[in-house]
């Protein structure tokens, strides 16, 4: 995977953003994000949700697992400030905030993003928060979380 381009008048293009890689396990939540949907896989035998998606179940050993769409709703579990880029697509967009959200659907459901929408000083431990999805480029858009609507 390349992770830049040159222009054909010789001046370097922007850094292409790391791309996701999806497979049999992970491709429900590409599709859903590109629906505009936020899925989690769930086992179809005991109903718990996994996150990130697995060949079993971590409960109950089955393999009948699939993607379901969840409301998109959770609270911030805990958050740390990126001072440094881990690519060199996102020099220019630090710092921002890498957070776990613990999801609406099940007690212990964690979902790491990026919030958006907010400084580090509207931040709380259980704020309300609510998926939006953002295109960071023509070729990846990402689920990220920002304080509920009218709240913060």
């Amino acid at each position: 995977m390349s992770t830049s381009t040159s222009a054909t008048d010789g001046t370097a293009e922007a850094p292409l953003p790391p791309l996701p890689q999806p497979d049999a396990v992970t491709q429900f939540f590409w599709d859903g994000v590109a629906e505009g949907e936020l899925r989690i896989q769930r086992c179809q035998s005991c109903g718990h949700y996994l996150h990130y998606p697995k060949v079993l179940c971590r409960y109950c050993q089955s393999d009948d697992l699939a993607g379901e769409r969840v409301s998109g709703r959770g609270t911030l579990y805990t958050w740390t400030i990126a001072v440094q880029p881990f690519h060199p697509f996102y020099v220019d967009r630090i710092p921002y905030i890498v957070a776990t959200v613990e999801l609406e659907e099940e007690p212990g459901l964690m979902f790491m993003t990026q919030l958006t929408d907010c400084t580090e000083e509207d931040l709380r431990i259980g704020m309300p928060v609510e998926v939006t999805f953002v295109e960071l480029h023509p070729e990846l858009t990402l689920p990220f979380f920002r304080p509920v609507q009218g709240r913060t």
